[in-house]
This record gives structure tokens, C-alpha cells and sequence, in this order.
């Protein structure tokens, strides 16, 4: 059991260690990111990004939104647009206004 339990944790200890995602803040973005975004998807913005490290290849995930429509690209460490990875019409959560209870008399 204890080889078992000993086995797993190696297993994704190197799960974490083969990508490490890091938060990167939309101002620190490489001007041909923001560019290309500007360009080919005219109308949306950058909502999040993440700097991906999986097998020592660097690569952004870069979230944008339209209204409802959300999607992620990719894009290289140089800022060359790799590929779409999702586009997804996003749900908007309609929150309904409570109303307090009437006071009684």
C-alpha cells in the first residue's frame, strides 16, 4: 500500500512540474499579443492571461471577450499567434432584485 500511495504522489508531482501556469497582468502582455488582438479580433478584450510552461516551450493563454462570446488563443513566446484554443458563448447570470419583506402594522 504504502509503494501505491508512494507511486501517486510521484505521479503528480511530475504532472505539476511538467506545466507551470503563471498569472501574467494584460498591461505586461507583449505589444504583438495586444496588437494581433487588436487587428484580428476587433471588438474584443483581453480579459486574463497565463504564461504556460509545459516541457521548457513558454507559450500565453490569452482569454477574450465580446459581449458574450468568450475564447482563449495562443500565442508563442514571441508573441506569434499560435492558434484558437475555445470560443464559447459565455452565460451572462441574471441576478433578480430581492424585494424586502413588508413591515407589519
Amino acid at each position: 500500500m504504502k509503494k501505491l500511495l508512494f507511486i501517486v504522489a510521484l505521479m503528480m508531482g511530475a504532472l505539476v512540474v511538467n506545466a507551470q501556469r503563471t498569472p501574467v497582468k494584460v498591461v505586461e502582455l507583449q505589444k504583438a499579443i495586444i496588437d494581433n488582438v487588436a487587428k484580428d479580433y476587433v471588438g474584443f478584450t483581453i480579459k486574463e492571461a497565463t504564461q504556460v510552461v509545459e516541457n521548457n516551450v513558454v507559450t500565453f493563454e490569452v482569454v477574450i471577450t465580446k459581449g458574450t462570446t468568450q475564447g482563449t488563443l495562443l500565442y508563442d513566446i514571441d508573441g506569434k499567434f499560435l492558434k484558437k484554443v475555445t470560443e464559447k458563448a459565455v452565460k451572462k447570470e441574471v441576478v433578480q432584485p430581492t424585494t424586502p419583506p413588508a413591515e407589519k402594522k
